[in-house]
């Protein structure tokens, strides 16, 4: 448990891990507790599930992306929810995004929204699987009192 958290007190780490978390967590938001205008937990299961997708994967997306962006703004198990949210983001392009191409939709001109953001976000949490979760975590205060 300890490998898993342990983390240098890097500055880079904590600005990659803050854009992550503050990026996603919204998204996850939506899909958790209906804000921003999202759906909440009952109308994403439904949606998600009535895409085909398994009730546990739908459970683990919402999850992952709200309570899993959270702890990545804390540094609470960065590596870990990192690597759901890189998954996460995998599964959006192959399942919903890749057939839109590169390009997210600025001009509206396509059928929907293109995978760039979600490479983005893969970058990020890879970074982030590498490094930890570097100055100002939970991760760091953990790992170093466990030393």
């Amino acid at each position: 448990m300890n490998k898993l958290m342990q983390t240098t007190n890097d500055w880079s780490a904590f600005i990659l891990r803050l854009t992550l978390g503050i990026v996603i967590f919204p998204h996850g938001a939506q899909k958790l507790l209906g804000w921003f205008g999202g759906g909440g937990f009952s109308g994403t299961m439904g949606f998600l599930t009535s895409a085909g997708i398994p009730s546990a994967i739908a459970f683990l997306i919402i999850m992952g992306e709200s309570l899993g962006a959270a702890a990545i703004i804390l540094g609470l198990m960065t590596r870990l929810c990192a690597a759901s949210i890189a998954i996460i983001m995998l599964g959006a392009i192959f399942l919903v995004n890749l057939k839109n191409g590169f390009f997210m939709n600025w001009m509206g001109q396509q059928a929907g929204e293109g995978f760039e953001y979600h490479l983005l976000a893969i970058g990020i949490c890879l970074a982030l699987v590498i490094l930890g979760g570097g100055k100002f975590s939970v991760d760091k205060f953990l790992s170093s009192k466990s030393s």
